[in-house]
């Protein structure tokens, strides 16, 4: 019998009560629930360096993931750099295969160095390594931002963006730079590098900016896209091309661009606002699209003209992305938005009614989620509020509200039906008016005992403590 080592160094540790006396044969038995002959054989002979091992079985054991270990090594042999999560995920979803995701992982770190020397790439070059991809003229282009920190601070400007898109065939550049990375601004940019070309590409690849994702997701699953990013695009009849998370590689081309620019374009300049800055780039195109770029081995601005020659054209009217937010009307027919008062017309709300707010850099539209008789949502439309605490009102959306003005007071001079025709105009000062309430609290007041009032209402006479009481 071979004790399981285990076993055997739950026994170790009684070997040296067991020389000194201190525990019995039986004693050691009792505790390590061993048999009493095993426990005599270990502990009468000598004390073993290293626990006995098992005898090797003749027949080698097999693992779950040696079955689908030729798919595997065919994935790999295509894509040597295919990532664990997509195999395992390949396997289940085109072949059916439900397996560990955690032995799938440990056995590419045997089987991807071994695949690697099989195509020749030794082991140390595999870190780091990526596709190169190519595309056909017109088919792609590459967004990004950049940030160019205080470049305007000096003007009150505290931080300043660099917008980016390269066309991935010819890799002519547009840049634009702005204060924000608000969504409006972001499709803005677009429709400038759109021009800027003068069509539209196939595709657009991003990163997983918030302005395009709606939320992150876990690798594998599908990418949520936000609504108006979805909206431009379909205007614009492009795809939207969303790269896995912490893959740059997926983008080179743009996230060269960002560092070309800021050395040939900023370094080394003041400028005083954003136009000077989109005008020194403007005058640097010509000198990019003269340069042999150092990949194709052709001149940017040849290359460019076949890019833009296979480009979408543009649509015959822009699309204008607007925010979008579901607001509550208030009872004095303002709806809040972006810390600022917004009417609404008063004959088509109610209180609390859900309304929707559009917008853009310039305007705020409010439309209402239920289409009216007329099939038409627009209920008002505002210029966009700048700051914050601005109530912006039109003052026709309050027609059909009281306004206060029939309301009339007595100044307490003359009969009380001369007074009651005295009205409290707009033309009444506050001096009037205190005067007027003044006049009011000087009136005389009848005196007169409750037993009057006994009398006429004919209930039971009521004494008072006091003969009189005053009675206002």
């Amino acid at each position: 019998m071979v004790l399981d080592p285990h076993r055997w160094l739950e026994l170790r540790r009684f070997r040296g009560l067991y020389e000194s006396g201190a525990m019995s044969l039986r004693q050691i038995t009792k505790e390590t629930g061993l048999n009493r002959r095993t426990v005599a054989k270990y502990l009468a002979g000598p004390a073993p360096i290293a626990p006995p091992q098992r005898e090797a079985s003749e027949r080698p054991r097999r693992r779950a993931v040696d079955e689908v270990a030729p798919l595997i090594d065919a994935m790999l042999r295509a894509e040597v750099l295919l990532k664990g999560a997509v195999i395992h995920e390949r396997l289940a979803v085109e072949y059916g295969i439900t397996i560990n995701y955690q032995r799938v992982k440990i056995y590419l770190q045997e089987a991807r160095p071994r695949i690697a020397g099989e195509l020749g790439i030794s082991p140390g070059e595999l870190a780091g390594l990526h596709r190169r991809f190519e595309v056909v003229p017109g088919a792609q282009a590459q967004v990004d931002w950049g940030d160019e920190g205080k470049v305007l601070a000096h003007v009150g400007i505290p931080k300043v963006y660099s917008f980016h898109m390269v066309l991935s065939y010819s890799r002519d550049p547009f840049c634009c730079f702005t204060t924000s990375l608000d969504l409006a601004t972001f499709f803005d940019c677009h429709r400038a590098a759109f021009a800027h070309f003068g069509g539209v590409p196939m595709s657009v690849v991003y990163d997983r900016t918030k302005t395009v994702v709606r939320r992150h997701v876990a690798p594998g699953e599908a990418v949520p896209l936000h609504p108006e990013a979805v909206a431009f695009a379909g205007h614009y009849d492009f795809d939207i091309d969303v790269l896995a998370a912490y893959r740059p590689q997926g983008k080179g081309r743009v996230e060269r661009q960002v560092l070309i620019v800021r050395d040939h374009v900023l370094a080394g300049r003041a400028f005083s606002s954003i136009e000077e800055m989109n005008a020194a780039f403007a005058a640097w195109v010509p000198v990019r699209r003269a340069k042999v770029h150092g990949t194709h081995g052709e001149v940017i601005g040849h290359r460019a003209v076949r890019d833009h020659v296979a480009l979408r054209p543009l649509p015959q009217a822009p699309y204008v992305v607007a925010q979008r937010h579901l607001r509550h009307v208030g009872k004095d027919c303002l709806v809040a938005f972006d810390a600022n008062l917004y009417s609404v017309p008063a004959r088509k709300v109610r209180p609390r009614q859900l309304v929707e707010i559009r917008a853009t850099k310039s305007q705020v539209t409010l439309h209402s989620t239920v289409p009216g008789q007329d099939g038409v949502t627009l209920l008002a439309v505002h210029p966009r509020a700048v700051g914050r605490g601005a109530r912006i009102v039109d003052e026709s959306h309050w027609d059909g509200l009281p306004t206060g003005t029939g309301r009339r007071v007595t100044s307490g001079d003359g009969p009380p039906a001369t007074r009651r025709e005295q009205p409290l105009g707009p033309e009444a000062g506050p001096l009037q008016a205190l005067l007027n309430r003044a006049a009011a609290a000087s009136v005389e007041v009848g005196r007169r005992p409750l037993s009057v009032y006994d009398e006429l209402t004919g209930t039971r006479p009521f004494t008072p403590k006091s003969p009189m009481k005053e009675v206002r």
